[in-house]
């Protein structure tokens, strides 16, 4: 299944790069995700709880950051596991300034089995485009309150005591 997605954040395109390769900010801003933790360089394993009817319940998986273009794009390779079925895929993400904004495209291929594949097509596409408008919007409210401020490895937050 083809996936395609967009949004505008409200902050410079390096801001946002960085914040999408962050996992202390990843973490806040994946709807239902209890954890993500960095386990090699790009390489990342993550536990998501999604209450979405047809999508509910409890996932394991591991995402790679691959193709690094900072600021413009990379890929996100992902897989993971759940009690309701398996993804995985991979998304070519592109940012682009629009503005005093960033426009954040993704293209993905993803393919799903288990319980999620018997849910259909369109209720999957629906449930991504929700969590993603979901990320989105977060992500914008956390670089809003980071004062524009860019601490280790390309963190955005305050710095300082």
């Amino acid at each position: 299944m083809k996936l395609t997605l967009s949004s505008v954040v409200a902050a410079p395109r390096e801001r946002v790069f960085a914040a999408l390769v962050d996992p202390a900010i990843l973490q806040q801003c994946i709807p239902g995700c209890e954890s993500l933790v960095e386990v090699s360089p790009d390489v990342f394993e993550a536990t998501l709880k999604i209450g979405i009817a047809g999508l509910k319940g409890t996932y394991k998986g591991k995402a790679t950051i691959r193709d690094r273009q900072p600021p413009a794009s990379l890929t996100l390779s992902f897989e993971g596991k759940g009690g309701p079925g398996w993804v995985r895929g991979t998304s070519a993400i592109g940012l682009s300034s629009d503005d005093a904004a960033t426009r954040v495209a993704s293209d993905a291929e993803v393919q799903v089995g288990g319980l999620i594949a018997a849910v259909g097509s369109r209720l999957v596409e629906a449930a991504a485009k929700k969590l993603a408008s979901d990320f989105f919007t977060e992500l914008g409210a956390q670089l809003a309150r980071s004062e524009g401020s860019v601490g280790p490895k390309g963190s955005v937050g305050p710095m300082g005591p």
